[in-house]
């Protein structure tokens, strides 16, 4: 599996949105690996370049707060059956199949815990969709879909302390206890995290992050 540098994947990332019809482009990897705050970085150099792309998270497919704890899946959010994966597959085929429409997208919020309906507009001269999300490269369906309509897909990784460092910091933030972000941090979020790294062999390239 080829390994990109960040000059080498932005000139990938360029090619691909100036192929002449719109791609897609997924960005995945563990929690905390840093793949939301690199495909946000990448998305607004290429558009700061002059280039029509969109960012679109698959955390929009979260399924609401209400709905997990009503199902009593709230302790482990984040696994591949708390999100609607269904609705983020079909989202995907029509960014792919459909370019002409205006299409509305969900934007998770972390402060809401929530996501918020057709918050993110994809515009019929968008050339290039980012995505970016846990179970891009999953086996399993609904996720398996996926993988036939990524032009490419990268993996990203950083050394596993500073991603369990920042996961634990990150359920501080957001009002869990010291032991109860610990506990969180080396339970159900890094159940999920041996889950993603299995897929990394099917990604396209990875990308080392500091």
């Amino acid at each position: 599996m080829r390994t990109l540098d960040p000059a080498a994947a932005y000139d990938r990332a360029v090619a691909l949105a100036t192929r002449g019809r719109r791609q897609i482009l997924g960005i995945t990897g563990a929690p905390a690996a840093g793949k939301s705050t690199y495909a946000e970085q990448l998305t607004a150099k290429l558009v700061g370049d002059g280039h029509r792309v969109a960012l679109v998270p698959m955390d929009g497919y979260h399924l609401a707060q209400s709905v997990l704890d009503e199902l009593g899946l709230a302790e482990v959010k984040g696994a591949p059956h708390t999100f609607d994966g269904y609705g983020f597959v079909a989202l995907l085929k029509r960014l792919k199949e459909s370019p002409d429409e205006q299409i509305w997208a969900p934007r998770f919020d972390r402060g809401l815990e929530d996501s918020i309906a057709a918050s993110i507009g994809i515009a019929p001269d968008v050339t290039l969709v980012v995505t970016e999300g846990n179970y891009l490269l999953f086996d399993e369906q609904p996720w398996a879909t996926l993988r036939t309509m990524l032009d490419q897909c990268w993996y990203v990784e950083v050394p596993e302390q500073l991603r369990h460092d920042r996961l634990e910091a990150r359920h501080r933030r957001y009002g869990r206890s010291a032991e109860e972000a610990h506990e969180r941090t080396y339970g159900t979020d890094e159940r999920n995290a041996r889950l993603i790294a299995a897929t990394a062999p099917a990604a396209d390239a990875v990308i080392h992050l500091p």
